[in-house]
């Protein structure tokens, strides 16, 4: 069976929410709230309530980048000291901890800032090519709700979205 990809966009962010409200009530069967996505040019904290808590993957990044960078600091600043014409004199250590320390922890920093600005540019899709259910109103002053739907819940989907006066339905076939 073939999955369907539709787009609603809506006027008033109200009724956008009732909208989400009856998905998650199983109005439409075969579709949970899983399946939604909303976008809008503004910020609506009441979405969570409705959407629940959804997946951030950015902080497993920063994580392995700060882990990277603590490893790579010691590795490599240990490797430089001890490389350098050892000659060690009056008890003096090879490889100094104290000082080490503080730029390990410049390194954490380093490379977890950079892998968080990297990972943002990924995980945001910048860079994925630009779906044909896009829309220019999205970004002006319109709120959309994009779901991934079967074949056999297009008809119930259209209703519900209709019933709460959507402005426009778009779709396309992604299988």
């Amino acid at each position: 069976m073939s999955k369907r990809r539709m787009l609603a966009l809506f006027s008033d962010f109200d009724e956008a929410h009732a909208a989400i409200s009856d998905i998650r009530r199983n109005e439409v069967p075969g579709v949970t709230v899983d399946d939604v996505t909303m976008k809008s040019p503004i910020e609506h904290p009441d979405v969570e309530e409705v959407l629940g808590e959804r997946p951030v993957h950015i902080q497993k990044f920063t994580l392995f980048g700060a882990i990277f960078g603590v490893t790579f600091g010691f590795v490599f600043l240990s490797a430089a000291q001890a490389a350098f014409m050892v000659q060690p004199q009056g008890g003096k250590a090879v490889i100094p901890l104290p000082s080490n320390f503080i730029l390990m922890y410049e390194m954490l920093i380093f490379f977890a800032v950079w892998s968080t600005f990297f990972a943002f540019l990924f995980l945001s899709g910048l860079f994925k090519k630009r779906s044909a259910l896009y829309s220019e109103k999205i970004s002006l002053d319109q709120i959309a709700i994009i779901v991934e739907i079967d074949e056999s819940a297009v008809d119930p989907m259209k209703t519900l979205f209709q019933k709460h006066k959507t402005l426009e339905i778009r779709e396309e076939v992604i299988q």
